[in-house]
């Protein structure tokens, strides 16, 4: 009597083929950005390049404090360990929020 679901996309998008952590990460790689802290700061920007400890580089990055703008950045490195998400942004850097 099981009452999982098993693994036919509870919640899923549809058809497709099954897209893991990693190729996503891999496919988000030169496009805009939402990197969220553990803090509650988010950083917009590039995602450059990130590694298996999630430590992330980006450029054109922006830091949000409580929705606003606080800093602009050229490139930032953030550390993996302080990362709570990595969401693709859907608008581009430099529009306003």
């Amino acid at each position: 009597m099981s009452s999982g679901g098993g693994e036919t996309g509870a919640g899923g998008g549809g058809g497709g083929s099954v897209k893991t952590p990693a190729d996503f990460l891999k496919s988000i790689r030169g496009r805009p950005v939402v990197v969220k802290l553990n803090s509650g700061v988010d950083y917009r920007g590039i995602l450059a390049c990130l590694d298996g400890y999630m430590n992330i580089a980006m450029e054109q990055t922006e830091e949000y404090v409580n929705g606003q703008l606080k800093n602009k950045y050229g490139d930032a490195f953030i550390r993996g360990n302080n990362v709570l998400y990595i969401s693709t942004s859907k608008r581009t850097v430099g529009e306003g929020a």
